[in-house]
């Protein structure tokens, strides 16, 4: 893989930050089957240009690769933008920027609004790296943004592109099994993501995200739903073998990891889970949140 710099895988504001805003995951949104445009094919990085604009572009690229030590204030957790948005924003069926980017300004039915762009990056900092999200107008933000409108170089603007977001994997006829999940988990996860889902460090640096725990996306995160984790899981791991588990695995799996403790959601309803989940969740896809499993009351999240 070709990069930059070295690197790997959604609470009040102050005056200066945007609030927190309830986001819909891009990966929700379903991606069609014929009517789309031929796949997409970004700018090569040695077609960023040697100006101003172009140092920009780098600047945005480092912080999307990098995220978590390049913006401490931004990040709680231990997740990068490029743990989801593989190969640097780049990678088909993985969400990238240029599928994303030119999509918006976009109506969101879950927030009720016309987001722009910077709306949903701040979406992604607030559930998936579960932290404070940049002003719309930071230096920090202007950058990301202009790394995804570079990547969109060329790309149709309002038009759904093939290779979008994460496509659909169908829930299997008889559901999803958590034993199975965990074997799967212990068989094909486990060696980069640690038997307790606690991901891998590097000299105190995460190489590998965490997928349950402290560290990991919170309860207000889009792939806290099992069918986009089964989606995402089903098109890109494990890592260098996309595809290779089946409809099943990716579902089984999906829910194994989606019913371990995490961070809670920061729309937290008066300090109750099931007036949060019967506001965000019981119709937001499917997931386990305020749900009981095994006796046990799942959501009820993990501190920092």
């Amino acid at each position: 893989m070709k990069t930059l710099m070295p690197a790997l895988l959604l609470l009040a504001m102050g005056s200066a930050q945007a609030a927190p805003i309830a986001m819909e995951d891009q990966s929700q949104l379903k991606v069609p089957g014929t009517q789309v445009t031929p796949q997409f094919v970004p700018p090569a990085e040695s077609a960023i240009p040697d100006n101003a604009f172009g140092k920009m572009i780098r600047e945005g690229h480092a912080l999307f690769v990098d995220t978590r030590r390049l913006m401490p204030d931004a990040v709680g957790n231990g997740m990068n933008c490029s743990n989801c948005h593989l190969d640097q924003g780049r990678m088909p069926h993985s969400a990238p920027l240029w599928g994303a980017y030119p999509m918006y300004p976009a109506y969101r039915k879950k927030n009720d609004k016309v987001n722009t762009f910077a709306e949903r990056i701040q979406g992604c900092f607030s559930f998936s790296m579960n932290g404070r999200p940049p002003a719309a107008d930071s230096p920090q933000m202007t950058a990301l943004s202009v790394y995804a409108y570079w990547l969109s170089t060329q790309a149709p603007t309002g038009v759904e592109i093939a290779g979008r977001g994460y496509p659909e994997v169908p829930k299997p006829k008889d559901g999803y099994d958590f034993k199975r999940g965990k074997q799967v988990y212990d068989e094909q996860c486990a060696i980069c993501h640690g038997g307790n889902g606690e991901g891998q460090k590097v000299a105190g640096e995460y190489v590998m995200p965490p997928l349950w725990g402290r560290d990991s996306y919170n309860w207000g995160a889009g792939m806290h739903r099992i069918n986009t984790a089964a989606s995402f899981i089903k098109y890109n791991m494990p890592l260098g073998k996309p595809g290779s588990l089946s409809d099943q695995q990716a579902w089984d799996v999906a829910a194994w990891i989606n019913r371990q403790e995490r961070p809670q959601d920061p729309r937290l309803v008066q300090g109750s889970i099931e007036k949060t989940r019967l506001k965000f969740h019981a119709n937001d896809g499917v997931n386990l949140y305020g749900q009981k499993v095994d006796g046990v009351l799942i959501g009820q999240g993990i501190g920092g």
